[in-house]
C-alpha cells in the first residue's frame, strides 16, 4: 500500500465500502445508499487507487472482498458508527417533527404480533416518521444491525452476539397446536403419538415453531410431516380454521387469532422450553436518541412481557 494521506482522504467512501461489502454487490450498494450503480462504482475506484488494492472482486454474481479489505472492514466500521453516533448526539431529536424512517428486521409472525400496535403509537408520537419492516437471515442480525442496515430488531434470536448487541424482553413465547374450533383432535387422546398422526401446515420463511417441535419429537423417537408448505404466514390460520390441518403456533399469535372466533389451541403433548422475543439495538447505537425513544415506545405499545407465558 502506499502512503496514505489522511487528509485527501473522503470520508463518505467509508460508506460506500461498508454498503459494497455488506450487500456484495454494487447496485444493491447503491440502492442502499441512494447512488447510481456508476457513481458507486466510481467510488470503488477512488478506494482501489487509495488503498493500491482491488478490495472486491466480482466472483460470479458477488463481489467478493479481498484480504486488505477485510483487514479495514473492522476499523471503517467502528470509525463509521463513531461518527455517526457524534453527528446524530448534535442534534436533538424532536418526534413530533421527525421524518425518520426507521428500519426494523422481524419476522412474519413477529410483524403480525407486533406492528399494528407499534404503528398506532408511533402515529400518535410521531406522525410524520415512518418504519420499514425488513427480512434478514437471523445469522445476519448482528451484522445488519452495526453497519446500519436496520436500527433494531424484534424476534427469538438466540445466536446473536451479546457481546456487540443489547436486547430487552418485549415477550415470554411459548409455543402451542392450533386448530379450528371442533376439531377433533380437542376430545380424542392427547398424546405424543396421536399429535404426529396430525397433518400439519408450516411456513417456509417464517418461524413458527414447526422446527423446534420436529427436533423435539426426533429425539423421542417420532416424527411429523408438513402436508403443506405455505409461502406466507398470514395465510395458515386461513388453512387451519376451513380444514383439519393443525400448526405450531407461538402462543401469542393464538391470543390475537382467538379473538377472531374459529380457533382453538392445545398444549403440545410435549415440554418445550419457553422462549423470550427480544429488542435488539447494536451497542454502537444504544444511546441513540431516537432510537432510545422508538425502543421506550415499542416496549411501552406492546403487552406485559408475561402475556404469553404459560397460563393457557
Amino acid at each position: 500500500m502506499r502512503n496514505f494521506n489522511s487528509s485527501h482522504f473522503d470520508l463518505n467512501l467509508i460508506k460506500v465500502f461498508l454498503a459494497i461489502w455488506d450487500m456484495q454487490s454494487l447496485t444493491g450498494a447503491g440502492e442502499r445508499l441512494g447512488l447510481t450503480q456508476p457513481a458507486v462504482s466510481h467510488s470503488l475506484r477512488r478506494l482501489r487507487d487509495q488503498f493500491s488494492d482491488p478490495l472486491f472482486q466480482r466472483v460470479g454474481n458477488q463481489m467478493i472482498p479481498t484480504e486488505t479489505a477485510t483487514r479495514l472492514r473492522g476499523p471503517f466500521e467502528t470509525a463509521f458508527a463513531l461518527l455517526e453516533q457524534t453527528v446524530q448526539d448534535t442534534h436533538r431529536f424532536v418526534p413530533e417533527t421527525t421524518t425518520r424512517r426507521f428500519r426494523i428486521a422481524m419476522t412474519d409472525t413477529g410483524e403480525f404480533f407486533s406492528m399494528p400496535r407499534i404503528l398506532a403509537a408511533l402515529e400518535k408520537a410521531a406522525p410524520e416518521a415512518g418504519i420499514t419492516s425488513v427480512r434478514i437471515d437471523p445469522s445476519e442480525t448482528a451484522s445488519a444491525l452495526r453497519s446500519g442496515h436496520v436500527d433494531l430488531a424484534i424476534g427469538y434470536l438466540p445466536g446473536i452476539d451479546t457481546a456487540q448487541c443489547q436486547g430487552r424482553v418485549l415477550l415470554k413465547d411459548h409455543l402451542v397446536c392450533l386448530m379450528r374450533e371442533g376439531h377433533p383432535a380437542l376430545t380424542q387422546e392427547w398424546s405424543e403419538d396421536s399429535f404426529s398422526r396430525l397433518s400439519f401446515v408450516d411456513v417456509s420463511r417464517a418461524a413458527t415453531g414447526y422446527q423446534m417441535a420436529q427436533d423435539s419429537l426426533k429425539q423421542r423417537g417420532l416424527s411429523i410431516k408438513a402436508k403443506a408448505r405455505l409461502d406466507h404466514f398470514t395465510v395458515v390460520p386461513e388453512v387451519v380454521r376451513q380444514t383439519d390441518f393443525v400448526a405450531i403456533f407461538p402462543h401469542s399469535i393464538f391470543l390475537r387469532l382467538e379473538g377472531r372466533g374459529g380457533f382453538s389451541a392445545r398444549d403440545l403433548p410435549f415440554e418445550l422450553p419457553s422462549y423470550d422475543i427480544k429488542l435488539w439495538v447494536h451497542s454502537s447505537f444504544s444511546e441513540d436518541p431516537a432510537l432510545l425513544w422508538l425502543r421506550e415506545l415499542i416496549h411501552a405499545a406492546l403487552p406485559s412481557p408475561e402475556i404469553a407465558s404459560h397460563d393457557n
